[in-house]
Formats: structure tokens, C-alpha cells, sequence
């Protein structure tokens, strides 16, 4: 089987009804995001970002995958699929994709303040202060925010290396280091993107964009590789 790469962003999301990042007022559920999504904002007032991301679970509680996480998943069938995703929902897995790296972390897990390497799962959408790690500490979302290391970008790397094809869906290519990926394919295979406004590219060569929201067309890329396979 041919290696097929995914990296998904938030517009493959927002179609399921979740804002997996800030609009375009700079705003995020009406919050600066600074004050929700980095370590400053944790350390003023971690009550209102346990809050916040308390709300965001028992949104994506009820959230369902589109038919672009369905299409990805059906895919696996002809395609050795893996999928990066710059989002921190569970929709991918929601949908039965098996190979889901997540390059900004997970909304239903929980990690230490007193060690990065301590991470929990979460069976429900509340986490609140005085819930502590084994050590003792305060637990906090398992979200990469503003300002931290992304540890997963390595990983993101290599599986970037060993495509065959690339797929980018729903994302403005705008918000690094995963923009960067792109780069680590190589230069002679396809790079299909899918998305209604047409992100930068640098030039790259053998890329096709399709302008469209991932339920219109992701449609357009599975006849699409379907056909390349005969």
C-alpha cells in the first residue's frame, strides 16, 4: 500500500460545529487567547482555563465527524493512512482512523504540572482545581499552548519523510511549526490541498489545490486516488 499522509487543521473541525481556534477578532469563545492557551494565562488564573477547557469537552462531546474524518477513514481500506492533526478533538478517532498523531495535544486528557511525561485519560469533561497527578500536583489540560514546545513534531516529521502522498486539509498553512511539514515531503510526490482559501505554498512544485471545505471536497480527492489506483 501506498503511504498516504494527512495533516488536518480547523477547518475539517469547524464543520462538525467545533472552533478549534481563535476567529478572526483575535478572539476565542470571547477570550483573549493568551488568557486560555498559554502558560502566562495558567499561571494568573488557572480556574478560568480549567473552565474553558471544561467547556470545550462538553462541546466536542456532542460534536460528530463529517464526511471528510469519514472519507479519511475509509480511505484506510487502499491506503496506508496516517493523519497529523493541528486539532485537539477526537473526531478522527470518533470516525475510526487508526493512525492519528496529535501535534497540539489532546482535549480529553489530562497531564501533570510536575511532570510533562504523566499524562492521563479523561472519561469525563471536568477537571477542576484541587484534581492532582499521583505526585500531587494540579492536573492541567494536556494542550500544547502558545509558547511551549511541540513534542510531537519530530514524530510529525518522519512520518512526513516516508510519504507517498500528502493531503492538507483545512488548515491556512499559516500557524508553524506545522506549516512547516510540507517541506519535509519530498519534492516528486502529489501535495493535494483542500481548503476555501488557497494557503501559501512557497512555489513548491506538484501541488493541487482544491478550494473547498473538506465536506465538498474531500469527495473530489477520494475518486481522485481511487482512480490512481487502477
Amino acid at each position: 500500500m501506498k503511504k498516504l499522509v494527512v495533516l488536518t487543521g480547523a477547518g475539517i473541525s469547524a464543520e462538525s460545529g467545533l472552533k478549534t481556534f481563535r476567529d478572526s477578532n483575535g478572539l476565542w469563545e470571547g477570550h483573549d487567547v493568551m488568557e486560555v492557551a498559554s502558560p502566562i494565562g495558567w499561571n494568573n488564573n488557572p480556574e478560568l482555563v480549567l473552565d474553558f477547557y471544561n467547556q470545550r469537552r462538553k462541546q466536542a462531546l456532542n460534536a460528530n465527524p463529517n464526511l471528510g474524518h469519514t472519507i479519511l477513514k475509509e480511505l484506510e481500506t487502499n491506503y496506508d493512512v496516517s493523519i497529523i492533526t493541528q486539532n485537539v478533538d477526537n473526531l478522527h478517532e470518533k470516525a475510526g482512523s487508526t493512525n492519528v498523531t496529535h501535534l497540539h495535544g489532546q482535549l480529553f486528557q489530562s497531564r501533570s504540572t510536575a511532570n510533562e511525561d504523566l499524562i492521563y485519560d479523561m472519561d469525563d469533561w471536568k477537571l477542576d482545581l484541587g484534581d492532582k497527578c499521583e505526585l500531587g500536583a494540579q492536573l492541567r489540560p494536556n494542550i500544547v499552548w502558545f509558547g511551549e514546545a511541540v513534542p510531537m513534531m519530530d514524530v510529525a516529521i518522519e512520518i512526513t519523510k516516508a510519504a507517498d502522498i500528502l493531503l492538507i486539509v483545512g488548515t491556512s498553512m499559516q500557524v508553524y511549526p506545522a506549516a512547516g511539514l510540507i517541506d519535509f515531503a519530498a519534492t516528486n510526490i502529489p501535495k493535494y490541498i483542500v481548503d476555501p482559501n488557497k494557503p501559501p505554498t512557497r512555489n513548491l512544485p506538484n501541488v493541487i489545490f482544491i478550494e473547498e471545505k473538506a465536506t465538498s471536497g474531500m469527495p473530489k480527492i477520494k475518486a481522485e486516488l481511487l482512480k490512481g489506483l487502477n
